[in-house]
C-alpha cells in the first residue's frame, strides 16, 4: 500500500535530513518517517483524529 500512496513532506521538515514527516491522504491519514521511507514504519488515523490532532498543535491551541 505504501508504494500506491502519494508522500509529501511536512511544511515544517527541513531539508537537511533533520526532523523529516511525511504524510499522505487515502480516506485514512498515513504517516511516517522520511528517513525510514519506504519501508520502514508508519501508522494511519481517521481524518477526524488527524483534524483534532492538527487543532490541538497549532501555535495558541
Amino acid at each position: 500500500m505504501s508504494d500506491q500512496l502519494k508522500w509529501f513532506k511536512s511544511s515544517y521538515s527541513d531539508n537537511e535530513g533533520g526532523n523529516c514527516v511525511e504524510v499522505a491522504r487515502s480516506g485514512a491519514i498515513h504517516v511516517r518517517d522520511s528517513k525510514s521511507a519506504p519501508t520502514g514504519p508508519q501508522f494511519q488515523v481517521s481524518p477526524p483524529a488527524w483534524a483534532a490532532f492538527i487543532a490541538a498543535v497549532q501555535p495558541g491551541a
